[in-house]
Order: structure tokens, then C-alpha cells, then sequence
């Protein structure tokens, strides 16, 4: 196991900068995803990890060496690429046994690694087989056996999960995660898929236009979010300009648009210092609808009209209408949904809030 250290990293293609003056750092062990849109720059930080790309600033360490003039095939990388990019013409094992050839690995040694790799990845038998023989998900663990074989120091993850059918998506990463646990090694994964990241990581990287907008754990990053972009891409979320009316015994009161005043929690509010604008954060799935006029001691609550209804099975999304103001609201479904139209009570729980400072006036 390796840390990874990213100090002041740039990258140019130009005259545009894809990445700007950023440092980061992985600790041993680690399961840390980088997040963000396309075209935020999380791609381009993986492949200068990778060697794929040398940064045009800045210094790339991994376990303390730094490593910007290392070719990528001396770094001692484990890395998965979105199509796998296994060898049509070589067997499962062949594949698998690649890295190992080029480390001059005895055959003895080398065929004990690959059975190994295979049985870790929980597909023992498939070593005589070709890759168009397997499906999908048995190509995906295949390329991750292919990387873990030689015993990375840290293992790199493009969106490895983003040509896999949602249902088998969901079994991989749970997957994919067993497997690091197990072995232990810093892993750097880059997705746009905030449910994998949210699900996966130890830390999480909200990247957008080339800049870390928060580090944190998935926690954090979802319940306390550090700015507008990561509120409203990581989950729906809510946004109201608000007022903060003061900052005292671990509370800060907001009178906000539909809720009126709310006390929120401190921690949920880091950046907002005292008296003055503010921006209300809630999460759709913490707002809940309840037949008109229902009370609940201890949320604020405001009259709605439902809209529109997105039904999800198990859930449904609703746009609804308070006042002047648009919200969306995520809930479980028990019985039947709210239909278009229908006139419900919203109830939010100050407690489940975050805010933001405001945009000066």
C-alpha cells in the first residue's frame, strides 16, 4: 500500500486548462473516488496518477517518490480502463498473466498469482476461456484481476462499472468494493455516478471545471455540502436565499421563504459565519408530504401543490409548488403516491437542513 500526494498539480492542453493548481492527498489503504461531470477534470487527474499524462505544474507522489519522470509501466499500477481492454486473442489466464510476463515472474510463481487473482475475483474455472465467451460483469472482474495480480501499490479505476446494465452495476460495485477491502490497496476510482461514489468510497473528490470544489467522507460531502455545485450534484437537493439572523449555542437561525425560521444545526452551516445572507439547502428526500393540514411537532411545515409525479417503484419524485416556489421532494411510497394536483403539507425537520453563505448583495 501506497499513499498518493497531488501537490499544486496543473494540466494544459493549450491555452485551456483542464485541471488548476490542485493538491490532494490519499492515504494508505484508501477507497477514494474522484466525482464529477464530464469534462470536470477528473479523468485527466487519473491518467496523470497513471503516467498516462505528465502535468504541466506541480509534483505527482506515490509512497513519498515522486514520480513525474517515472514511465507509467515503472510505477507498479494496477489499472482498470472503462472497456476492460483485455486481449481478444489470449485466454482469461494469458490475460490475466500479462503484467507478470513483462516482471519476469518465474511461470510457477506466476500461474499461483493468476489462480489466485481468479479466485479472489470469484471466477476460478474461466482461465482456459476466451473473453467473448464471457458476459459483461465476467469481463469487468477479469480486467480488476488483471490489475490486482502484480500487487499494485495503488490501483486505478476509470469508470470501470459504466458499461455494465444498471441491476449488474449495482452487484459489481458491491463487488468491487469487497475485493479492495480485502486486499488492502489505495485505490483512486473515477465515476459520474454519485451512487457509486456514495456507496464505495472512504473519501470522496467533488470535481467541477478542473477544481476540487470538497474533500470529504460520503457523509460529509452529502449531508454538509461545501458549495452550491456539490449540494445540487450530489443528490436534489433545495436552495433558498435565506437570511441568517445569528450564529449562538451551537444553533444557526435562518428566516428562510414557505418554512419561516429555522434553527439549524451548526455543524450543517461551517461556512456561514453570523448575520446576513445565506442559502437554505434541503434534500428533496427530507422534505415529507402528508395529507393537507397534518401537523408535526417537530418539523416546519408549509402548504404545497404536487405538480408532477416521477414514480420509481419503490418511491416517487414529486415537483410541487409552495407559494412562489418550486421544490422537489423524493419519498417512500406506502400505499399509493400523491397524484398530480393533489394538495399536501410539507414537513422538514430543521435539524436536516444545511445552508450555505449567500450571494453578497
Amino acid at each position: 500500500m501506497s499513499t498518493v500526494t497531488l501537490s499544486k498539480i496543473v494540466k494544459r492542453f493549450g491555452a485551456f486548462t483542464a485541471v488548476h493548481d490542485t493538491s490532494l492527498e490519499f492515504g494508505e489503504g484508501q477507497f477514494v473516488t474522484l466525482l464529477g461531470p464530464s469534462g470536470c477534470g477528473k479523468t485527466t487527474t487519473l491518467r496523470m496518477i497513471a503516467g498516462l499524462l505528465d502535468p504541466s505544474e506541480g509534483d505527482i507522489l506515490i509512497g513519498g517518490r515522486r514520480v513525474n519522470d517515472i514511465p507509467i509501466h515503472k510505477r507498479n499500477l494496477g489499472i482498470v480502463f472503462q472497456n476492460y481492454a483485455l486481449f481478444p486473442h489470449k485466454t482469461v489466464a494469458e490475460n490475466v498473466a500479462f503484467g507478470l510476463k513483462y516482471r519476469n515472474v518465474p511461470k510457477d510463481e506466476a500461474a499461483r498469482r493468476v489462480a489466485e487473482a481468479l479466485d479472489l475475483v470469484q471466477l476460478p474455472q474461466v482461465g482456459d476461456r476466451y473473453p467473448k465467451a464471457l458476459s459483461g460483469g465476467q469481463q469487468q472482474r477479469i480486467a480488476l484481476a488483471r490489475a490486482i495480480v502484480i500487487e499494485p501499490d495503488v490501483l486505478l479505476l476509470d469508470e470501470p462499472l459504466s458499461a455494465l446494465d444498471a441491476n449488474l452495476r449495482e452487484d459489481m460495485r458491491v463487488e468491487l468494493k469487497r475485493i479492495q477491502d480485502r486486499i488492502g490497496v489505495t485505490t483512486v476510482f473515477v465515476t459520474h455516478d454519485q451512487s457509486e461514489a456514495l456507496a464505495m468510497s472512504d473519501s470522496i473528490v467533488v470535481m467541477s471545471n478542473g477544481r476540487v470544489e470538497q474533500v470529504g467522507a460520503p457523509e460529509e460531502v452529502y449531508n454538509t455540502p461545501a458549495s452550491e455545485f456539490v449540494a445540487q450534484f450530489l443528490g436534489a437537493s433545495n436552495i433558498l436565499a435565506a437570511t441568517c439572523t445569528g450564529r449562538a449555542n451551537g444553533t444557526v437561525t435562518l428566516d428562510a421563504p414557505v418554512f419561516g425560521r429555522l434553527g439549524i444545526p451548526a455543524e450543517r452551516a461551517p461556512q456561514v459565519a453570523g448575520a446576513g445572507p445565506a442559502k437554505l439547502v434541503l434534500r428533496a428526500e427530507k422534505l415529507h408530504l402528508a395529507a393537507r393540514g397534518t401537523t408535526d411537532g417537530q418539523a416546519a411545515s408549509a402548504d404545497a401543490v404536487v405538480e408532477a409525479v416521477d414514480y420509481q417503484g419503490q418511491a416517487a419524485r414529486y415537483f410541487l409548488r409552495a407559494g412562489a416556489h418550486r421544490f422537489q421532494a423524493v419519498n417512500m411510497i406506502d400505499g399509493r403516491p400523491f397524484a398530480a394536483g393533489a394538495e399536501v403539507t410539507l414537513h422538514l425537520r430543521p435539524q436536516d437542513c444545511a445552508a450555505l453563505p449567500g450571494d453578497p448583495a
